[in-house]
């Protein structure tokens, strides 16, 4: 997969975590290839994509380039694994696909995450519980 940072102009504002990045390579600048598996078989329980990336992937690419609480939208969210990377990391998230078949994967998908999430938060899982 190719991932490309870009910015409308040179006045465009950004976000890069480089230290971030840094500290996840063991203190040396994060290189431009990642090796990252492909999804396993527990990202695929709910149904498969096409294209499907690894969760490990979007982590990283969210970690790398949001803070807590940023908005993450995907135009072309398929499975909605850069939502359940999103969510994860305490990122709000928007997904748009065409296909009402990855639309209802994506939901099961993201329904799992936030449920895994609240079950790890004690003030969102007593909220949810309301």
């Amino acid at each position: 997969e190719i991932v490309l940072w870009a910015a409308k102009n040179d006045k465009s504002k950004h976000y890069f975590d480089y230290q971030r990045m840094k500290r996840m390579n063991q203190g040396k600048q994060m290189r431009n290839v990642w090796e990252i598996s492909s999804p396993p078989a527990e990202e695929k329980k709910f149904g498969k994509h096409p294209t499907q990336k690894p969760v490990e992937l979007l982590k990283r690419i969210v970690l790398a380039s949001t803070k807590e609480g940023d908005l993450v939208l995907d135009p072309f969210c398929g499975s909605s694994t850069t939502g359940v990377a999103a969510v994860s990391l305490n990122r709000k998230y928007v997904g748009i696909d065409l296909e009402e078949e990855y639309l209802h994967l994506s939901k099961k998908r993201l329904e799992e995450a936030i449920m895994n999430k609240t079950a790890t938060i004690p003030a969102l899982k007593k909220v949810a519980s309301r």
